[in-house]
Parts: C-alpha cells; sequence; structure tokens
C-alpha cells in the first residue's frame, strides 16, 4: 500500500460522512468538505494521532465562475488549503466551497492554524471571501479605499477606478477608469521550420 492509499485510507475511516469528495489526482490527494463541517474537520486533521497535519502551508480562495466552460454546481467560491503532516511526511489539499455565491462566507481556520491569517486576508481581498471569526479581517494588498475585488473572474481588467497626481491639489486622486476596454489577440509569429515543419 502507497503512502498516498494509506492516508486515503486513514481520511476515510476517520472522517466518515464529513468527507464530501476525496479525489486522488497527479500523485496528490484534494479533500473537499461541506462549509458546515470545515472547521470540525480542520481540527481532526491536525489533532488526529494518525493524521497529525500540524502545519498549513497555504490558502488561497478559487473563483470557478466558468469553470472549464462549465458551471460549477457546487459553487462559485473556494478556500484551497495545503496541509503538511511532518511526522507522517504527507499532504493534502483541503477543499470547501462558500454556500452563497452572492456573500461567500467561510469560518477562519485561524484558531487551528495561526499561520493562515495573512491568507485569508488575501482570499477576502482578491475574492471577497468573508471568514466568520477572523480577528483581523481587512484588505492587505490592495488600497483600503479600493471598491471590488479584483481576482473575481467578474472584475474588469483594468478594474473601476485608477489614481493619479494631481500637481494642482497635491495629492492623490481617484478617478473613473479613463482607458477604454480592448480586447488584445496575442498574433504569433513562428519560423517556417518551426516544429519540425518544412521550411
Amino acid at each position: 500500500m502507497t503512502r498516498l492509499e494509506r492516508l486515503a485510507e486513514a481520511l476515510t475511516r476517520i472522517l466518515g460522512e464529513r468527507m464530501q469528495a476525496l479525489v486522488q489526482e497527479l500523485g496528490e490527494l484534494t479533500l473537499d468538505v461541506r462549509a458546515q463541517d470545515y472547521l470540525e474537520v480542520a481540527r481532526q486533521l491536525r489533532d488526529h494521532d494518525e493524521l497529525g497535519f500540524e502545519q498549513l502551508i497555504d490558502l488561497c480562495g478559487v473563483d470557478y465562475s466558468g469553470y472549464g466552460g462549465q458551471e460549477v454546481h457546487v459553487g462559485r467560491f473556494a478556500a484551497v488549503s495545503h496541509l503538511l503532516s511532518i511526522r507522517n511526511n504527507w499532504r493534502l489539499r483541503l477543499r470547501v466551497y462558500a454556500q452563497d455565491d452572492h456573500f461567500p462566507v467561510l469560518h477562519t481556520l485561524n484558531e487551528i492554524w495561526p499561520a493562515v491569517s495573512w491568507f485569508e486576508r488575501e482570499a477576502f481581498d482578491f475574492f471577497g471571501i468573508m471568514f466568520e471569526g477572523h480577528p483581523d479581517l481587512r484588505r492587505i494588498l490592495t488600497d483600503y479605499g479600493f471598491v471590488g475585488h479584483p481576482f473575481r473572474k467578474d472584475f474588469p481588467v483594468s478594474g473601476f477606478m485608477e489614481m493619479t497626481y494631481d500637481k494642482e491639489q497635491g495629492r492623490v486622486v481617484y478617478q473613473p477608469v479613463s482607458i477604454e476596454p480592448r480586447e488584445n489577440t496575442p498574433r504569433i509569429v513562428r519560423e517556417p521550420s518551426y516544429g519540425g515543419g518544412r521550411g
């Protein structure tokens, strides 16, 4: 039995019905859980002796709007965490979908892995995912007055507002974007012999 098979067996036995899906692909395991089970599953992943995921490496937000040319029926927004068990030498991807696509809310994992604080702030800033119980949920990479969430797929590439320095006022001012939206299609230039073609 391989290490991934042992981990999959342990997850299935320990978490049972709280697992929504467990997918093994490209040498990695992805565990999907429901939003209402998220906090308790995370606690078990950390505290159970057979699992021992004592370290959270990363958490990122995901917008599945129109993913793969199809609508995703599970939910539009998800938080994906990458976990590491140093003791057992294995990794796990934990994914949870927010229940409401218009106002995505998930519970914070800050009480389980305090390192998640800045990652959750980034997911809030870029995707608008709210983390209930987070001690300091505010923007981290965009300006405090920024409107919207720039990594959402429906956010325009040029944004809504632009920031410029006004010499007369002696300060930075915000104004609506003056750039006309346009479609950029790259032109591909290749030598006639590219890819084994005849030249």
